[in-house]
Parts: structure tokens; sequence; C-alpha cells
């Protein structure tokens, strides 16, 4: 039972980023592309780091000693909250949200919702959502192989998509710059 909840939630969470990406790719003349393989770059981490978390825990190597239902439940709801948080952004946003980084020639700073205080909902919620995962697989080498590389990969997708914006919006995002956060209320 506790698997089958696993595979479920997972089939969700893919299903929908694939459906994204065929779905909210910036392939219209409207959009200029600025995404410099980051779309690439964190597909790639993020199969690879999670292929080899699974690894991991299939071979039990750095599996957790404590009660691991527990931490199995908790990293599902993570995975649950993370996709919802993710999914409040992406609809935000609207038809400015794209899988890959483009400007479009109306660009508009959008800073309300959940907007307001961060300014990277989307990747918060994804980043939630693999913490989540490793918790689930109740595998301390598994969440490191998993959080770290895609954290990584999300800093550097972040550090693209600012330079765009800011290119675009000038003045107007640097002051929500100023006053939003990246990824965390009130932290980072």
């Amino acid at each position: 039972m506790v698997f089958v909840v696993l595979i479920a939630i997972s089939a969700v969470w893919v299903i929908s980023e694939i459906i994204l990406a065929l779905w909210k790719h910036s392939g219209t003349p409207d959009a200029k592309r600025q995404d410099r393989f980051s779309l690439g770059y964190l597909w790639l981490v993020i199969s690879l780091s999670v292929t080899v978390g699974n690894v991991l825990r299939w071979w039990g190597i750095g599996h957790v000693r404590v009660d691991h239902h527990l931490l199995y439940w908790l990293g599902m709801l993570l995975i649950l909250l993370g996709l919802v948080l993710r999914w409040i952004a992406i609809l935000t946003l609207k038809r400015f949200f794209t899988v890959d980084v483009a400007i479009f020639s109306d660009h508009q700073l959008v800073n309300r919702g959940v907007y307001k205080s961060i300014r990277h909902p989307a990747y918060a919620g994804s980043l939630l959502s693999f913490v989540g995962l490793g918790l689930a697989f109740s595998n301390w080498m598994s969440a490191l192989v998993i959080v770290i590389p895609i954290t990584l990969a999300f800093l550097y997708r972040i550090r693209v998509e600012e330079k765009a914006l800011r290119s675009a919006l000038g003045e107007s995002y640097a002051r929500y710059a100023l006053t939003t956060k990246r990824l965390i209320p009130f932290l980072y």
C-alpha cells in the first residue's frame, strides 16, 4: 500500500511536468527565448539524481533507522504541498509561465499572490517536492543525492531567469527583487 501511494503521486507529478513541457513551451514568435540550456540541464540533473537516489534506496545504502513510516508520510505531504505551491504559482503567472526561460514583448512583472513573498514559488514548490521525495525514501544518502544536485540546478536556473527578467523589466524587477526573497520567505 505504501509503495503504491508513492508510485501514484510520482506518476501524477511526472505526468503534470510532461504536460507542462508540451503545453507551456515558449514556441511563439512573440517570445524571446533566453533559456541558456537551463531547462535541459535541470531535466538531466533531476533524472540522474532521482535515479541514483532510487538505486541507493533499493540497495539500502544510507537507510534511516528511525520510524520510516513517519518519514514516508511526511515526505508524501511535502511532495503534495510542493505540487500545490508549484501549480498555484503557474496559474498566477498565467500566460507568462513557460517551461523555458522566455520573455514576451509585453512581459509584465507579476507580484501578487504567492509572488508577494517569494520571486520563484514554482521552483520553491518543486524543491519542496524533491525534499519530500528524499524523506519518503527514508534514506539519508538518497535524500542528499536528490536534494543537493537538484537545488544547485535550480539555483543556476534562477540566475538565468533573473538575468533575463532584469534585462527585460529593468528597474521594476530590481525593486521587486529588493523586497522579496528568492525561494524561502524571510530567509532566502
